[in-house]
C-alpha cells in the first residue's frame, strides 16, 4: 500500500483559531481544517505566519539536561515568536524507570530557565490532563480504533518467544524486528483470545511504504520501505511497533500521536534521533484520518571528540549549571546557539531578544558543544550586572560568599564585612567572572594572608625598585584617599618618574620605556601583594584589600635583600 505524501509548505490553507484565548475553553483547531503543513512566508527558515502551538514532553525517567533544555527552548521560542502557545506535557507511563522527584525537578528547572508554559501541569488548560498516566483510557480507545480499521492487531506472543526470536535472528545476521506471527489471526479468533484474558499487546501494522513528509531542517523525507522483501518468508521482519502494552499503558508512539492531535499541536521541534520514528507517527496520522503537525529535527549535541553529549561523560544536568552559579539567561542564551544561527551583531541575547530574533534557521547536522562559549557569555552578563548593581549582583555576591565559607579556613581584612568585601572583588573582576567552583581558587590571595613573595627579584631586579618606589608613594595616601583612582594616580607617578630618569628622548623610546616600566611595576606588585595570582587590575586589588592590609603586604619589599 503506497500512501499519498504530505503537502509541501505553502500548499495548504490555514484558518486561524489558535490566536483565540484558550483559557476560555477548548478550541478544536483540527475541525476548522488546519492543514498539516503551515504556510510559510518565503522559505522553511521563516516563521509560520500563524500562531504556533508547540509542546515539550519529557519523561520523568531522568532530569532536565542540556539537550532537553534546548528542545524545550526551541519550542518555546517558536510559540512566543508567533504569538502562539507553549504546552508542557509529562510522558510518565514508564513507571519502572520513573525517577522519584524528577517530575518536580523538571518543572522547577523549566521555571528557573524562564520557560513558563501556557498549558500543562500546575497551570491546567483546556486539553488536559497533561500527564499521560492520567490519560490511559484515551489511549486504549484509540488503540481499539486502529484494531477496528485494520491498522493494528493484537499480539499474543510471550516475552520468552520474542526473546528467543530476537536471539535466533541476531545469530543469522537478520533484523530483530517482529515476524508478524499474530497478524494472521482472524478478528474473531483475536477477540476470542482477548475475551479469555490472554495476555497481549496491540501492534501497529506498518505500511509497505511510509508516507513522505517535509521536514523544516532536512526538506523532503520519507518514502522508505520497511518490509524486507528479498528475504525468505520465514526470515522476514516487520517494524510493527507495540502501541499498547500488556498492562494497558501506551508506548511512546501511540501516546505521542494521540496527545499531539488532541492538544492541537501544530509544530514539533525535536532531536534528529527521533527522526526514524516520524514515518511511523505520520502513518498513524493517516490511519486515524488526522492531519499531522509540522516537524523540524535538529542535530545532536556532541562533545569535542564528536561523541554524543551525555551525563555518562559530562555533567550536563541543569542542576550542575545552577550549582555553579550560571545565570539562567546565560544558559538559555548558550543553548539557543547550539544548532541555530542568527544575523544580529552579538551572540549575547536574553530571552526576550531570542523571542524577537528567533526563526527556523537550524543547522543541518550535529553540533559540537564548546563550553568556552558559555564562560564567555557568563562573563558578558556578569560585567553588565556588576555595573548595574541590583538583584543579579546581589545573587552573585550570595553565591560567592557561600563558596568562600565553604573553604572552611579563610581570612579577610579586619573590620570588613564578608559580603561587602566579596562584592568589591566581583565588581572589579566581573570581566573575568568564573564559575563558583573556580572563584575561590582564582581569588585565593584575597582570602589568604600567609602569602609567599619569594623570588620577586629573581631575574628581574627592576621589579623590587619599582615596588619600593610605589610603596613610598602609597604610604602618603590617607584612609580617605585610599581609592582606586588615587592609587592609580600614585602608580602613574611612579611610572612617569622612571621615564624621566631615562636618557631616551624620542617619542618611540618614551612609549617603549613606559610599557617596560608599567609591566615591571605591575608584575612586581602582583608578586608581592597577590603572590602572582590572577585577578583584577592592581589598583583595584590594593583598593579592595584596604590601606592597612595592602601596605602591610607591600612593606615586605623592605625585607628583600638588595631591593
Amino acid at each position: 500500500m503506497i500512501l499519498a505524501s504530505h503537502a509541501l509548505p505553502g500548499s495548504s490553507s490555514w484558518i486561524c483559531c489558535a490566536s483565540q484565548s484558550l483559557r476560555k475553553g477548548p478550541i478544536n483547531i483540527r475541525k476548522h481544517g488546519i492543514a498539516s503543513q503551515t504556510t510559510f512566508r518565503r522559505s522553511s527558515q521563516k516563521l509560520p505566519e500563524r500562531p504556533a502551538r508547540t509542546r515539550f514532553a519529557p519523561s520523568p525517567t531522568g532530569y532536565l539536561h542540556l539537550g532537553s533544555l534546548r528542545t524545550a527552548l526551541y519550542n518555546y521560542l517558536l510559540a512566543k515568536a508567533t504569538g502562539g502557545q507553549f504546552l508542557f506535557r509529562l510522558e510518565d507511563t514508564d513507571k519502572k524507570r520513573t525517577v522519584a522527584g524528577a517530575e518536580d525537578r523538571i518543572c522547577r528547572d523549566l521555571e528557573w530557565a524562564g520557560l513558563q508554559w501556557d498549558e500543562g501541569p500546575e497551570v491546567g488548560g483546556p486539553c488536559g490532563p497533561y500527564k499521560q498516566s492520567e490519560r490511559t483510557a484515551i489511549y486504549q480507545t484509540y488503540a481499539q480504533q486502529l484494531l477496528q480499521s485494520g491498522h493494528g492487531y493484537r499480539c499474543f506472543c510471550t516475552a520468552e518467544r520474542l526473546d528467543e526470536l530476537a536471539r535466533m535472528r541476531s545469530k543469522l545476521g537478520l533484523p530483530t524486528d517482529y515476524d508478524r506471527a499474530c497478524s494472521g489471526l482472524s478478528r474473531e479468533e483475536s477477540d476470542d483470545k482477548a475475551s479469555q484474558g490472554q495476555t497481549h499487546t496491540i501492534r501497529l501494522k506498518v505500511p509497505e511504504v511510509y508516507p513522505r513528509y517535509y521536514d523544516l531542517v532536512y526538506g523532503q523525507v520519507g518514502g522508505s520501505k520497511p518490509l524486507g522483501k528479498k528475504l525468505m518468508h520465514a526470515q522476514q521482519s516487520f517494524e510493527d511497533p507495540i502501541l499498547l502494552k500488556s498492562d494497558g499503558f501506551p508506548t511512546y508512539h501511540l501516546a505521542n500521536v494521540v496527545d499531539d492531535h488532541l492538544m492541537n499541536i501544530t509544530h514539533v521541534i525535536r532531536a534528529v534521533e527521533w527522526m526514524p520514528s516520524t514515518p511511523k507517527h505520520l502513518f498513524m496520522y493517516e490511519a486515524f484520518g488526522w492531519r499531522a503537525p509540522v516537524y523540524a529535527h535538529v542535530g545532536l549535541l556532541l562533545d569535542k571528540d564528536r561523541q554524543k553529549l551525555s551525563k555518562r561523560h559530562h555533567d550536563t544536568g541543569i542542576d550542575s549549571f545552577q550549582n555553579d552559579g550560571i545565570f539562567p539567561e546565560v544558559l538559555t542564551n548558550f543553548v539557543a546557539l547550539l544548532g541555530w544561527s542568527h544575523t544580529r551583531g552579538s551572540d549575547k541575547l536574553d530571552l526576550a531578544q531570542l523571542v524577537e530574533t528567533f526563526d527556523l534557521k537550524f543547522t543541518k547536522g550535529n553540533t559540537i558543544v564548546n563550553f568556552q562559549k558559555l564562560t564567555y557569555l557568563q562573563r558578558q552578563y556578569a560585567e553588565k550586572y556588576a555595573a548595574e548593581g541590583g538583584p543579579r549582583l546581589d545573587f552573585m555576591v550570595q553565591q560567592a560568599v557561600r563558596a568562600v565559607k565553604g573553604m572552611g579556613r579563610f581570612a579577610i581584612p579586619e573590620h570588613r564585612d564578608l559580603s561587602t568585601y566579596v562584592r568589591g572583588i566581583l565588581k572589579a573582576d566581573a570581566r573575568s567572572y568564573t564559575p563558583l567552583s573556580d572563584f575561590c581558587k582564582r581569588h585565593q590571595s584575597f582570602f589568604n594572608f600567609d602569602l609567599d613573595c619569594d623570588g620577586i627579584t629573581e631575574g628581574r631586579p627592576a621589579y623590587s625598585g619599582y615596588v619600593r618606589q610605589a610603596y613610598r608613594f602609597l604610604k602618603r595616601l590617607s584612609n580617605e584617599d585610599w581609592t582606586r583612582e588615587q592609587i592609580q594616580s600614585s602608580l602613574d607617578s611612579v611610572i612617569s618618574g622612571a621615564i624621566l630618569e631615562h636618557d631616551g628622548t624620542t617619542e618611540t623610546d618614551s612609549s617603549s620605556r613606559q610599557k617596560e616600566v608599567s609591566s615591571n611595576l605591575m608584575h612586581g606588585l602582583r608578586q608581592i601583594v597577590m603572590a602572582s595570582r590572577p585577578g583584577p587590575p592592581m589598583s583595584d586589588c590594593l583598593a579592595i584589600l584596604g590601606r592597612k592590609t595592602a601596605l602591610a603586604r607591600l612593606a615586605r619589599i623592605e625585607q628583600i635583600p638588595n631591593a
